[in-house]
């Protein structure tokens, strides 16, 4: 017996605006059921605490979502020095409150020099990383603290925007997992005050920004097809990487899952594929790489693509 579908079969990427205390699979449930999708899925969480940019795949998007999970993030982030908290945000219990002395934007800038590039992080126990399959959060909450190696993240850009006595505020670029909360924690380490972060807003997830945002309010205001019309196309989560046109019979054989020879195609990495559709317009198909030997393989192909 076939499975009985409890959902309307969607595509596409809403960039939803996370309001303050709700979690990412929160998101999910209520915005699946506000469009009545059957299948919707979100790119990497954020915390309750943050706000911003959380883009949420709907039906063949989803298949997508680890390449959006990968990709370069864009925040903003007020920090308070001197207060020093278990979490390293403003949910979390106060451990440590010191004096904020000798500190200006002077040293706070000599200090950030030290957060851009390739830099290593120790994840907090607060974080959603797996412990023999447990999140180090749900530890933490036990009173249980493991070892946790340091990882390799880099900071694209981080730069001070406002520094006022006891308060600092910054926008950070950087690659995927890296905890602003750490930054907070390990720059008040360093100026030796201590500090958390007491407000979070994400501004960009790989190509979705601020400026793409929906609400909920914006969502429970429109009705039937101005609701869908929010949803941006499957392939904009891949809509800068380098596209490869197929014709039609290379487009067959992709889709039955077979690398396939294409003239003037990069040499190496991951690439979008497109075939000529109605009126000479590129018609979606999916993502691929280049093999070793110069063809073009398929890694995730829409259906009907």
């Amino acid at each position: 017996m076939a499975r009985r579908k409890r959902g309307r079969e969607l595509n596409g990427v809403l960039v939803f605006d996370k309001p303050l205390g709700m979690t990412s699979n929160d998101a999910v449930q209520r915005i699946k059921r506000l469009f009545g999708a059957e299948k919707v899925g979100h790119t990497g969480a954020l915390d309750p605490l943050a706000t911003g940019v959380l883009p949420l795949c709907f039906g063949e998007a989803t298949k997508f979502s680890q390449f959006l999970l990968d990709s370069d993030k864009r925040y903003w982030t007020r920090i308070r020095l001197g207060v020093a908290t278990e979490t390293g945000d403003a949910e979390g219990q106060v451990v440590e409150v010191r004096p904020v002395e000798g500190v200006d934007a002077h040293r706070v800038e000599a200090e950030l020099q030290n957060f851009r590039g390739d830099i290593q992080q120790i994840p907090s126990m607060f974080s959603a990383i797996k412990h023999q399959g447990q999140p180090l959060y749900k530890l933490a909450r036990q009173g249980i603290e493991v070892p946790r190696e340091a990882r390799r993240v880099t900071i694209h850009e981080n730069r001070l925007l406002a520094f006022d006595a006891d308060e600092l505020t910054l926008e950070i670029h950087c690659s995927k997992g890296t905890y602003v909360r750490t930054i907070a924690e390990d720059l008040g380490r360093a100026l030796g005050c201590g500090a958390h972060v007491t407000a979070l807003r994400r501004l960009a997830a790989g190509p979705y920004t601020e400026a793409q945002c929906v609400t909920e309010s914006m969502v429970l205001d429109a009705e039937g097809p101005a609701r869908d019309a929010f949803l941006l196309p499957v392939d904009t989560a891949v809509a800068a990487w380098p596209e490869v046109r197929l014709n039609d019979d290379t487009a067959y054989y992709m889709r039955k899952g077979q690398a396939v020879i294409v003239a003037h195609a990069p040499r190496s990495g991951l690439v979008r594929l497109s075939a000529t559709g109605e009126q000479g317009h590129a018609r979606f198909l999916g993502v691929g790489e280049i093999l070793d030997d110069g063809r073009v393989a398929p890694r995730r192909l829409v259906v009907g693509g």
